[in-house]
């Protein structure tokens, strides 16, 4: 009698969402790590994100404040996740691709979405539900026929020594 294969392996779900919440973790954000996954149709990932600024804008000469004048907070120079990942992508069209988010895409982020041919958003929290950046989302991903859920999480531990 040979082997039997494993059973408690991780589900797609729990590992392109782990890729994701991995990705986040190379953000310089002080307050707020996000991070983004493309998966295929056929559960291949086709590019990651996580928010930051532009390519050659110094994280040691930019502001990461949450409050104060424009200029002088991150708000006016932070790259989403979701659009670094859309962004990053150098493989063509991403029509019918998937999107795993550590965080529910804001209105600008879905904009990008829409456009970029996504069709389905799996997202981690939803911690800015009802606020009217995360209702026009909605009421866009609605209106063109994106499909969003949220990740149902497992409770699975997964511990590694890097």
């Amino acid at each position: 009698m040979g082997y039997m294969k494993r059973k408690d392996y991780i589900s797609w779900d729990e590992y392109f969402m782990g890729v994701s919440i991995l990705s986040g973790m190379r953000s310089k954000d002080p307050s707020t790590q996000v991070g983004a996954c493309i998966v295929s149709s056929d559960n291949k990932i086709l590019s990651m994100g996580y928010n930051g600024f532009p390519m050659g804008c110094s994280d040691d000469d930019f502001p990461w404040d949450r409050e104060g004048d424009m200029l002088e907070s991150k708000y006016a120079f932070v790259t989403h996740s979701e659009l670094n990942a859309i962004l990053n992508y150098r493989g063509g069209s991403l029509q019918g691709a998937k999107i795993y988010v550590s965080l529910f895409p804001c209105n600008e982020c879905a904009k990008a979405i829409i456009q970029s041919g996504i069709r389905t958003v799996i997202y981690d929290s939803d911690k800015y539900d009802g606020t009217p950046s995360n209702i026009a989302s909605k009421r866009m991903l609605d209106a063109a026929g994106v499909e969003y859920r949220q990740y149902q999480r497992s409770g699975r531990e997964i511990k590694m020594e890097l």
